[in-house]
C-alpha cells in the first residue's frame, strides 16, 4: 500500500490535484505493480510564509526568493 504525501503551495485547483493524483496513481501501478485502490495520496497545502528554501521565506520579496519552480 503506497501512501504518498504531496506538499504544495496553497492555491492549486481541485482539477490540478485531481490530475496529479491520477498521474501519481498510474505511476505507482506501473512501477510498483500495485492496484490503483491501494494507492493513497495526501495533499498538504502550505502557505508561502510557512515554507523556506535557502533560508528565505517564499512569501518574501520575489527578487530574494530562491529560483526554484513553484
Amino acid at each position: 500500500m503506497p501512501a504518498l504525501r504531496v506538499d504544495l503551495f496553497a492555491g492549486r485547483t481541485i482539477e490540478q490535484k485531481r490530475a496529479l493524483a491520477t498521474a501519481l496513481t498510474e505511476a505507482c501501478v506501473k512501477s510498483l505493480g500495485v492496484s490503483p485502490g491501494s494507492v493513497d495520496i495526501i495533499f498538504n497545502d502550505v502557505e508561502r510564509h510557512d515554507w523556506a528554501t535557502a533560508g528565505k521565506l517564499w512569501s518574501d520579496d520575489a527578487k530574494s526568493t530562491p529560483s526554484t519552480s513553484t
